[in-house]
């Protein structure tokens, strides 16, 4: 399984992004793999498994290297923490899809309850 956002879109998609913009794209790939494992503290080899485990699926850079966005960086280190504290990677890896499908129904939940009370007339 793979977390709705772990693909990320080609930053060359948007004809009108800049530099600028992608200094806040959480989805932007700015990291190499080498520098991904530096930042969570983990080995290139771990990054590989998230990505056989298909819960991270990193963007290719034009010559094959994996290219990582912030957003793919804070669930690689969730995996870890959670390895961290003795569970198999195949178990962090679906506690954090399940961490994630469940924030994913509780916004949806939020917005739901937000239209029923704007819909509601006033006192």
């Amino acid at each position: 399984m793979q977390s709705s956002r772990g693909v990320v879109e080609d930053p060359h998609a948007n004809p009108d992004s800049t530099p600028a913009d992608r200094l806040d794209d959480d989805d932007y790939p700015a990291y190499s793999m080498g520098r991904a494992a530096e930042i969570v503290g983990v080995t290139q080899a771990f990054l590989r498994g998230l990505d056989a485990a298909e819960l991270l699926t990193p963007q290719r850079s034009e010559g094959g290297h994996r290219r990582y966005s912030r957003y793919q960086l804070r669930i690689a280190a969730r995996v870890r923490q959670l390895v961290d504290q003795g569970n198999p990677l195949e178990a962090a890896c679906r506690i954090v899809i399940l961490e994630d499908q469940l924030a994913e129904a509780l916004r949806i939940n939020d917005e739901l309850h937000q239209t029923i009370r704007d819909d509601q007339p006033g006192d």
